[in-house]
């Protein structure tokens, strides 16, 4: 079945031009003023995609008007994805839930670290904001299509971060808010001053977070090495910097909360809309999630453009030196859409729908998965050791492989969806 569509968009234009009788890409995207066209029976790469991280320069996942391939045969996508949405509702709804509880308990050994700082208490603190994060990892899958996420995605995870906006570095004994007594030091003016004048002057969130409780990573063998004597209470920057960290913890808190709530599949507003949805505009924005996820996001903006830079700035968890653990994570919350399990427990995922329509298909997604698992198991880790090691070296090896098969996952993730009938865009840049 072959057929070709060739859309302009425009400044509020629309114009189509189909050619063959069947099935017909449909690339409804919102654009900004430049004109954009597409060709071809398999949904495109490219285009103008509105969205994106803050602190990353925003990679893509924006607003659309349709997640589904034209069709002029009724038949031609004919199954029932009901019980593999109402399960996704499901996982999702406990992953964010899942992702809140961490942040609790990061919150909880916060809050004792600030009661009683000493070398147990901060080690205790690191210890929860390292296992928090897997939970929140997951659920990166879920974004990058317009879901709540992509609203405070960037006070939650954005990066990379600009220390000096926020606390003293090496060098700069007086930088940042922690440091600048000319103005209070609240949450309003923490969040009036994230990202206000440059995308890498990030003041909340994880990673925010991450830097008040390590400090500066300056060395290629180990972590930061923050002092627990800076949340010892009774000097002027000692006590912004406590303040700081309960406020931005909180704040965490509350928006991966807000996330939970959304998803509640008995009265989340998002899990109302997305259930409301059409099957084919439901499961085109989960494969949406995964696809850019695995095919540019993961691959390019945290493991390419790392390799290519060579600075250890563009890790994604650089203070911790725990960017190993993002990545395992990551792809275990697309491997979890896929096969339906995860938080929620088993259930019908992404690919027993393709399995339905093409056994051959969904054994190659599943060698696909299986072989950027086994890739990413096989980084080096820390990661700003095989940032700095040599072009040819065998940690750079295992690197561009990764990179190599998480491009391959992306494509097979959208070859997926085409076949369910669903439009899928990798973003390239």
């Amino acid at each position: 079945m072959t057929s070709k569509l060739r859309i302009w968009v425009g400044v509020g234009a629309f114009a189509l031009v189909q050619a063959g009788p069947h099935l017909a890409d449909a690339v409804h995207l919102k654009t900004s003023g430049t004109a954009w066209a597409q060709e071809g029976g398999e949904g495109g790469e490219g285009g103008q995609n509105e969205g994106g991280e803050g602190g990353e320069g925003g990679e893509g996942g924006g607003a659309r008007l349709s997640y589904s391939l034209l069709t002029t045969d009724p038949d031609a996508f004919a199954y029932d994805a009901g019980p593999v949405l109402g399960h996704h509702v499901a996982h999702v709804h406990a992953s964010y839930a899942a992702a809140a509880a961490g942040a609790k308990t990061l919150q909880q050994t916060v809050d004792a670290l600030l009661a009683s700082p000493s070398a147990d208490t901060l080690a205790a603190a690191r210890k929860s904001w390292l296992e928090a994060r897997p939970a929140y990892l997951v659920t990166e899958a879920f974004r990058f299509y317009d879901g709540p996420i992509e609203e405070i995605e960037g006070r939650i995870n954005a990066w990379p971060l600009n220390e000096a906006f926020i606390d003293y570095v090496e060098g700069q004994p007086q930088a940042g808010l922690v440091n600048d007594t000319s103005r209070a030091l609240t949450l309003d003016v923490i969040l009036a001053s994230d990202q206000a004048s440059d995308e890498a002057d990030v003041t909340t969130g994880w990673h925010a977070i991450e830097f008040l409780l390590w400090g500066q990573d300056l060395s290629a063998e180990g972590p930061g090495n923050r002092p627990y004597t800076d949340y010892v209470a009774g000097s002027p920057a000692n006590d912004r910097r406590r303040e700081y960290l309960r406020l931005v913890t909180g704040q965490l808190v509350a928006d991966l909360d807000s996330l939970a709530a959304a998803w509640d599949p008995a009265a989340g507003p998002y899990a109302a809309q997305f259930n409301a949805l059409p099957p084919r505009e439901a499961l085109g924005r989960m494969v949406q999630g995964m696809a850019t996820l695995a095919g540019f996001e993961f691959m390019s903006e945290r493991l390419a453009v790392a390799l290519d830079s060579g600075d250890q700035e563009d890790e994604h968890s650089c203070f911790s030196d725990s960017t190993k653990q993002d990545f395992v994570y990551d792809l275990k919350g697309i491997a979890d859409v896929w096969t339906g399990e995860g938080a929620a427990g088993a259930g019908p995922g992404i690919g027993s729908l393709v399995a339905a329509r093409d056994p051959q298909l969904k054994a190659a997604v599943d060698g696909l998965l299986a072989d950027a698992t086994a890739a990413v198991a096989a980084l080096g880790d820390p990661w700003d050791r095989v940032l700095a090691a040599p072009q040819g070296s065998p940690e750079r090896a295992a690197a561009e492989r990764a990179v190599t098969s998480l491009e391959s996952l992306g494509e097979g993730l959208k070859k997926a969806g085409n076949n369910l009938g669903l439009l899928v865009i990798i973003p390239t840049g």
